[in-house]
């Protein structure tokens, strides 16, 4: 099978990774555009993930049989949906479809009508509208940007001025925000595989937004996240499942856009039960990187199957029995500021150790030597039996590393640790 992978992030380094552990041949894997990273592993190709014409002319060129689309841009700008009219298979929804990310107002609107638990939720179009929310539902704040914005859209934050602030920002770009009310609980994110009618869960993970350690500091993309969680009760797939992603599908599908791709369902364990935070419309970052590999069955049968609406007959996924960890190494000044490019040294020996494999995210290759080009450069994966071993390896791992100005979490899986 012939696949392209659309995105240049880590999350896409880690499906490259997977689809080559779980049996794909290098040789039929294509990335657009990748990062060095990437490259090492298979053929990158200097293509804009978000024209649909240049990739759609790519993939029928290429004899593609599959496309996966990685990040959420492509997906909003219907490249899914021009590949689909050109016959090509593809694992991400439709523009529409992914409008369940694309917009928070959507997503709401999508639960309510499918009776998905979910906190309560303002909409606002101006400022005033988003003081008499923050007044109505009360401290912390949590304020929401209702569009892309690149995993900054959030703030939660007990300073009124601050999610004031946060909200003119996005409203000044001509957003609309969603004030809602702040849950309180261990956080969880779950994928689940659809093909519009059918949904198929993957392992669980938790990841880590601040930028620091002891939940401090900014909202980030991620800094960190494990898998799987052993705190969690007894069916509380099952249960997600049941009240969360069927229900949500079958509303798409009810509404004319059915969903087929990765529903992320960002989910939080409250004192009254399990509720739904957010939904993305694909794999997320960091979690993907310790989901995948932790992954036994072929992930290109799987992707394929959703793609193809034929997961109700695919074997149902397999994970190792060993825990997984990444900690995602930053660029000095994430997420606040961007720091020049700068010189990355030391992979080679980090990656000397088995437990160890690592996903680029912002990297290039001049002149023969690796620099760091964003905000999150690198997520430092480790597998072992125990989160004790898979920490121990990890932080050394990311010790030997040298980016000048860099900055990671330690505390990464700390209170699953049994050192």
């Amino acid at each position: 099978m012939k696949i392209l992978v659309l995105g240049s992030g880590a999350r896409e380094h880690a499906i490259v990774k997977a689809l080559i552990r779980t049996g794909s041949s290098p040789e039929n894997i294509v990335c657009a555009p990748g990062n060095a990273g990437i490259s090492q592993d298979a053929k990158c190709m200097t293509l804009d993930p978000n024209n649909s014409v240049e990739v759609t002319e790519f993939a029928k060129a290429n004899e593609i049989d599959l496309v996966v689309i990685g990040p959420e841009a492509p997906l909003v700008a219907g490249v899914g949906d021009t590949l689909r009219a050109a016959g090509i298979a593809v694992f991400g929804p439709s523009s529409a479809a992914a409008a369940l990310e694309g917009s928070k107002a959507f997503a709401k609107e999508v639960m309510a009508a499918a009776d998905v638990p979910t906190g309560l939720a303002r909409k606002c179009s101006n400022l005033e509208e988003v003081s008499n929310a923050l007044d109505e539902l009360g401290a912390p704040y949590v304020v929401k940007a209702d569009g892309l914005a690149a995993g900054k859209g959030v703030i939660v934050t007990s300073d009124k001025t601050a999610a004031l602030n946060h909200a003119k920002a996005f409203l000044d770009q001509g957003m609309e925000i969603l004030v809602e009310e702040f849950l309180s609980g261990e956080e969880v994110s779950l994928f689940f595989l659809s093909d519009g009618n059918t949904v198929m869960p993957l392992a669980p993970a938790q990841d880590f937004k601040r930028a620091f350690d002891n939940d401090e500091g900014p909202n980030t993309g991620g800094m960190g996240a494990y898998s799987p969680l052993p705190w969690l009760a007894d069916g509380f797939v099952k249960e997600v499942t049941d009240r969360v992603a069927v229900p949500t599908i079958r509303q798409m599908a009810s509404m004319g856009n059915p969903f087929v791709g990765l529903l992320y369902c960002g989910l939080i364990v409250t004192d009254k039960g399990i509720k739904v935070i957010e939904f993305n419309a694909r794999f997320g970052d960091p979690e993907t990187q310790v989901v995948l590999r932790r992954l036994i069955t072929p992930l290109a049968l799987l992707l394929h199957s959703a793609a193809t609406g034929q997961l109700a007959s695919s074997p149902e996924p397999v994970f190792m029995d060993e825990v997984a960890i990444t900690v995602v190494l930053a660029s000095e000044g994430y997420p606040v500021s961007a720091a020049p490019a700068r010189k990355i040294t030391g992979l080679s020996e980090a990656e000397s150790d088995e437990h160890i494999e690592i996903a680029h995210a912002a990297t290039k290759l001049q002149d023969g030597e690796l620099y760091a080009t964003g905000g999150r450069v690198l997520s430092v994966v480790s597998v072992a039996k125990s989160f004790a071993k898979a920490r121990k390896h990890a932080y050394e791992a990311i010790s030997k590393i040298s980016l000048d100005g860099s900055h990671y979490r330690t505390d990464i899986a700390k209170k699953v640790s049994d050192d």
